[in-house]
């Protein structure tokens, strides 16, 4: 297993240099008099100088040439500066992570608990009422776009009754803050961060700022889970191994726990896996819905503005999540199933 490990880690800088050599080909179709604006902002006496800057800024030269200076200066710890946020890429992915971090610890848990506990109960109960809820309930919220969802939650649980609020923190408790030098930020999480310093107002607010897009996304990824638990389940319970294992007497909670549920789980871990990396690297429309100020927020703000230094810090670490996460998943095959073995 060491030997696969190593040579997965070792893969991981030429994915990532394919991503960024695809992004930099594809930001090609966009001249460099559209590139430089980004540099000229809203400035009309800089619009005088946009041919200095084109040249200063290397926008002129062959896309290979222009790669390779960016990707000497990664190697070197500078990932460029994000003019959407004014401050260095580096600094900005450190900055936005612990909220979507945040959001992803609220998330992960609702969604995998739920979802493979309501599929494993769906497959169990094949073709009776809970099975067709548990359907219904998959196809509605795997369906349903997950910016709608939350509109809806918005409207009513924002906008209608009162009971939370977009953002990250109440303005009064973030202006609060600012006069609290006993403060201490941590990790960047609030919600950590409150328990940490004894503040439980901190933590109760950041919570109640979570409750509406931790709901969206673990609901809309749930249906999914649930739909892929229930089909593997079901391709579980009709092996031979299930039949021998129900022969012998065995009790009908061991035979689905110990026997078909840890078999079904292979394909279901693959998925989480995969989801899990994609909420560590930022869910865009969420965050931009509920205007959570994390990794997809900015890089919604970056895409908007032509922010390409931050649309490449943004890939180069959504390559490395996707990468690590494979690697993740094809451990636990051998952690779920001793049968599989990778060398």
């Amino acid at each position: 297993m060491v030997a696969f490990i190593i040579r997965r880690l070792i893969m991981l800088p030429v994915v990532l240099l394919a991503a960024t050599m695809l992004i930099f080909g594809l930001m090609q179709f966009l001249s460099p008099a559209v590139r430089v604006t980004l540099f000229i902002g809203q400035n009309i006496n800089m619009a005088r100088d946009a041919d200095r800057l084109i040249q200063q800024y290397g926008l002129d030269r062959p896309v290979w040439e222009q790669w390779w200076t960016w990707i000497t200066s990664v190697f070197q710890g500078n990932f460029g500066f994000s003019k959407s946020v004014n401050m260095p890429v580096l600094d900005a992915l450190l900055s936005f992570l612990p909220a979507t971090l945040e959001l992803t610890l609220f998330t992960v848990a609702p969604m995998l608990l739920g979802g493979i506990w309501l599929g494993v109960l769906a497959a169990k109960h094949q073709d009776k009422l809970i099975d067709h809820l548990a359907r219904v309930f998959s196809v509605i919220g795997w369906s349903l776009p997950n910016f709608i969802f939350g509109l809806f939650l918005l409207m009513f649980f924002y906008g209608y009754w009162g009971w939370v609020s977009d953002g990250r923190l109440s303005v009064t408790n973030t202006v609060g803050l600012g006069g609290d030098l006993t403060f201490i930020r941590h990790t960047g999480m609030w919600t950590l961060d409150g328990l940490l310093n004894g503040r439980w107002d901190i933590f109760w607010d950041a919570l109640k700022h979570l409750i509406l897009p931790s709901i969206t996304l673990a609901f809309l990824t749930m249906a999914l889970i649930v739909r892929v638990t229930r089909s593997s389940m079901l391709n579980s319970l009709r092996e031979d191994y299930v039949t021998t294992a129900r022969a012998k007497g065995l009790r009908e909670k061991d035979v689905i726990n110990k026997h078909a549920k840890r078999n079904a789980m292979i394909p279901v871990a693959t998925l989480a896996g995969l989801l899990i990396a994609g909420f560590l690297g930022g869910v865009i429309v969420t965050e931009t819905v509920f205007n959570f100020r994390g990794l997809g927020y900015w890089f919604a703000q970056a895409a908007t503005q032509l922010d390409f230094p931050g649309v490449l810090g943004f890939t180069v670490f959504n390559g490395a999540l996707i990468v690590v996460a494979n690697l993740v998943v094809d451990i636990m095959y051998a952690v779920i199933d001793p049968r599989i073995r990778l060398e």
